[in-house]
C-alpha cells in the first residue's frame, strides 16, 4: 500500500510535471504528499573575501521555500495533504534522504538530465540509492 508519495521538485516547468503525477497518485492511494527538493549553498569564500550586498538579495533556500510553500498550499486547496521538506548539497543525495527520513513509500521525480552520460544525473543517481520505489516521468 501506498500511504507516502514524495516528489522531487524544484519549482521548474519539467518538476511541475511530476508534480502533477504525484498529486493524481496521492488522490487514486489517498496518500499523504510531501514536496521534497535540494539547493546548494554557495561555495565557502566564492566572494573572495569581498563583500557583495547583491548576494544578500538572493538566497537559494529562501527562493527553494517560497516555491515549495506556494505549490503547498495549492495542492492543500486540492484536498490533498502535503508538507515541505529541504536539505542542501547534492541532490541526488538529499532526495534520496529526505524520502527515506519521511518514510516515503514511493519517490517521484522528473527524468531531465538522464541522458547526462559525463555527470551523474539527478535521476539516475536516485534510481540506483533509493530505499523505496522510484517513478520517473517523462518531462523532457
Amino acid at each position: 500500500m501506498i500511504s507516502t508519495i514524495a516528489v522531487g521538485t524544484d519549482g521548474s516547468e519539467t518538476a511541475s510535471s511530476a508534480v502533477d503525477v504525484a498529486a493524481d497518485m496521492a488522490r487514486l492511494f489517498d496518500a499523504k504528499l510531501v514536496l521534497v527538493s535540494a539547493y546548494r549553498d554557495p561555495a565557502p569564500g566564492s566572494s573572495g573575501g569581498k563583500v557583495d550586498e547583491s548576494e544578500f538579495g538572493w538566497n537559494p533556500a529562501a527562493q527553494l521555500r517560497e516555491i515549495l510553500a506556494r505549490t503547498e498550499r495549492n495542492l492543500r486547496d486540492e484536498g490533498i495533504e502535503c508538507v515541505t521538506r529541504t536539505g542542501s548539497g547534492d541532490p541526488a543525495k538529499a532526495l534520496v534522504e529526505i524520502a527515506e527520513s519521511c518514510g516515503a513509500d514511493l519517490l517521484v521525480i522528473g527524468n531531465k538530465g538522464m541522458h547526462r552520460r559525463v555527470l551523474a544525473s539527478v535521476p539516475n543517481s536516485v534510481t540506483h540509492k533509493a530505499g523505496c520505489s522510484v517513478l520517473v516521468v517523462k518531462t523532457t
